[in-house]
């Protein structure tokens, strides 16, 4: 079976950003950390380009590992509870590892 790679990108409220930055590692992360089939988790600050704008992206064992973790909604953000007054907009993008 093919690996899987999630994207998760949110911008988020520039005020409220150095919460945000805390939570987003703990919480966020926590949250797929220990999921099984969940092999890697990459976390991207802003750049100058997208000052308000982060992403995280898990790589997973197969598509089934997936949706084990997040059921019918698996091609939706996750955003975990505590999280949703940081996001002004967010997506999540699939890709097969090829």
């Amino acid at each position: 079976m093919p690996k899987v790679i999630r994207v998760f990108r949110v911008e988020i409220v520039p005020e409220l950003r150095i919460e945000f930055e805390e939570k987003f590692r703990r919480i966020s992360v926590g949250a797929l950390d220990s999921q099984p089939g969940c092999l890697d988790i990459t976390i991207g600050f802003p750049s100058p380009t997208t000052p308000n704008e982060y992403s995280m992206i898990s790589t997973w064992e197969s598509h089934e590992k997936l949706v084990e973790f997040l059921g019918d909604k698996w091609d939706q953000a996750l955003i975990p509870d505590g999280m949703e007054h940081f996001a002004k907009h967010y997506s999540v993008h699939h890709y097969t590892v090829a």
